[in-house]
């Protein structure tokens, strides 16, 4: 299918025109109003602008902690120390792990994106939310569950997690396949293995772990690891499983006697469902409910104390004035989330099963946002 189609939206079209009728010669008359128009835009342009600079063009962002040259994994002592580690604890000879990662090439702009975000700027949930609530993922998000609507009812029979739900974890991770990642696995889990960015917490033993469990999934696969594709961090396929997760919880839901979450969207959607059973979730419990905060700041802030602990059960909620018609009588945690620097924050009751949805990406903007696409396809689908 080619990327850009040749039929034109009216819009573009005339763009399209404007432009090519601009690159005709002008006659001489209007060729000498064009230059004086254009001299005085140049004017107006050339005025000095205060400087821009992002953070990805700061002298040393994203440079390693440790604060050496990054790379050049075949001659590092740090990485062959390691190699001899991992390679003792698996009964594998050195010399092959160390062979796998001289293979490996830092990647600066991964180890950039793991850099926080600017500090002061405030969170919107509305401006998040809706990156992913937006026409063109739902129209993916309809075609793909028309596609696969009989696997999809099948994960939800065989592990209670609504099909919905896994939509929205597929349309959120990778736009249904489309947004998987380019990055060499391999070159990502190097590079923040042994060269994670300083000027935030440091999360390099996570990330040799998962080095060592691709390297595992890579021999068990029979596959080179420099063939698997994946995100800046190292997550792959349709759900964008870390190597961690892929051993531990994916599952051969077509049976044909292989797991792919790369190639196979059946093999990702049971994965998705097994992932979450696996971290508690319970069939039949809603995962939140929109609410009006307690206007008495006190008990307001009380309730969002325990963050998503579930520390409230019903009897404490309805003294604190929330409504809790039709809720299970259950732990439920108050959250807000931030609409920017003004807009009062969105308040919402979260169940055991919210937080089971932020296992998947720990944060309540991100499972809300899932939900929410979810939600909103199953409306879609259902709509007369």
């Amino acid at each position: 299918m080619p990327l850009f189609s040749l039929r034109l939206h009216p819009w573009a079209l005339a763009a399209a025109l404007a432009l090519t009728a601009s690159s005709w010669p002008a006659p001489p008359a209007q060729a000498a109003t064009a230059a004086v128009s254009a001299k005085k835009k140049n004017a107006k342009a050339k005025k000095p602008r205060p400087s821009l600079r992002t953070p990805a063009q700061t002298p040393g962002f994203g440079d390693p902690a440790h604060g050496r040259s990054p790379g050049d994994y075949a001659q590092r002592e740090d990485v062959a120390a390691w190699a001899r580690e991992w390679a003792s604890a698996q009964g594998a000879p050195a010399e092959s792990v160390m062979a796998v990662l001289a293979q490996a090439r830092y990647q600066k702009r991964a180890a950039q994106l793991m850099m926080p975000a600017p500090a002061g700027a405030a969170k919107d949930w509305g401006a998040y939310r809706d990156r992913f609530v937006e026409p063109v993922r739902l129209q993916a998000g309809l075609r793909f569950w028309a596609q696969y609507a009989d696997t999809l009812a099948r994960a939800e029979a065989q592990y209670g997690v609504p099909a919905p739900l896994i939509m929205g974890i597929l349309g959120v991770e990778t736009n249904y396949g489309q947004i998987m990642g380019n990055y060499r696995v391999l070159d990502a889990l190097a590079t923040l293995a042994f060269d994670f960015p300083g000027q935030r917490s440091d999360r390099s033993p996570f990330f040799r772990e998962q080095l060592g469990e691709f390297l595992q999934l890579a021999q068990a696969e029979g596959r080179d690891p420099t063939e698997f594709k994946g995100s800046f961090a190292g997550a792959m396929g349709f759900g964008q499983f870390m190597p961690g997760s892929w051993r531990a919880h994916a599952v051969d839901f077509d049976g044909d006697g292989h797991i792919d979450l790369i190639g196979n969207p059946t093999d990702a959607i049971g994965s998705v469902a097994h992932f979450l059973v696996q971290h508690g979730w319970q069939p039949g419990l809603p995962t939140h409910r929109m609410v009006d905060a307690p206007s008495d700041p006190a008990q307001r802030d009380r309730l969002l104390a325990p963050d998503l602990d579930g520390a409230w059960r019903l009897a404490d909620l309805q003294a604190a004035g929330l409504a809790t018609e039709g809720l299970p009588d259950v732990p439920w945690a108050l959250q807000a989330l931030e609409n920017g620097a003004d807009a009062p924050r969105t308040h919402f009751l979260a169940s055991r099963n919210f937080w089971v949805v932020t296992r998947y990406n720990r944060s309540s903007y991100y499972a809300l946002a899932v939900i929410s696409l979810g939600e909103r396809l199953a409306a879609l689908r259902n709509a007369p």
